[in-house]
């Protein structure tokens, strides 16, 4: 979650990246590392309790890398685009994941790719004015944790007795609330992106 204070939009496309391999983007790259072995237990060796902790390791580095990046005053913008990057290919990974093993249904990961299917076109947008990325906000951030933290408990739900019925409702209910936060931050973009100001020129 390492973030920089974002600059005008006609600056923000020429501001360096900054450092590359301080702790906190070293933390985010370790978490993009995690992807593959994630997909890897899920789905190769089924083997759902090790992919369940590094699930629960990606939540908490999530979190951890921004508070090291204040902390230290490493903040980057290179940290700004990595943060958010992680967190959706891990999003894409693991419902892409669970779909394949019968965990949550297929509208669900349409639902999801639609809504980042709708920012990517934003890119040509953005860029007309100045702008690389949109800052990460609270609401994003909301519907990032509520999916991260979903999606564990979904992975535990066949699990016999009250455990399993006790995960399939917590995973399903954080992952519907994640799903509409999304979405709702998604439309909070895109209204943040429609009051940009033109680029200046010259």
């Amino acid at each position: 979650m390492s973030q920089v204070a974002h600059p005008q939009p006609s600056e923000q496309a020429k501001q360096p990246l900054g450092p590359v391999f301080t702790l906190p983007n070293l933390m985010s790259f370790a978490r993009l590392l995690g992807i593959p072995l994630f997909l890897w237990l899920l789905l190769a060796q089924h083997d759902d309790v090790w992919a369940l902790v590094v699930l629960i390791c990606a939540g908490a580095s999530d979190w951890l890398d921004g508070a090291v990046a204040r902390a230290t005053g490493q903040v980057s913008r290179l940290g700004a685009l990595l943060d958010p990057l992680a967190d959706r290919l891990y999003i894409a990974a693991t419902i892409l994941g669970l779909a394949v093993r019968g965990f949550i249904p297929w509208a669900l990961v349409v639902i999801l790719v639609a809504r980042d299917v709708m920012l990517l076109a934003l890119v040509p947008y953005l860029r007309s004015r100045g702008m690389l990325t949109l800052p990460v906000t609270v609401l994003g951030k909301a519907a990032t944790f509520c999916l991260l933290w979903g999606f564990p408990f979904l992975l535990l739900t066949g699990q016999p007795g009250w455990l399993g019925v006790f995960c399939s409702a917590a995973g399903w209910a954080f992952s519907l609330w994640g799903v509409g936060l999304y979405w709702w931050a998604g439309f909070s973009y895109v209204a943040i992106a429609r009051d940009l100001p033109i680029k200046e020129t010259g």
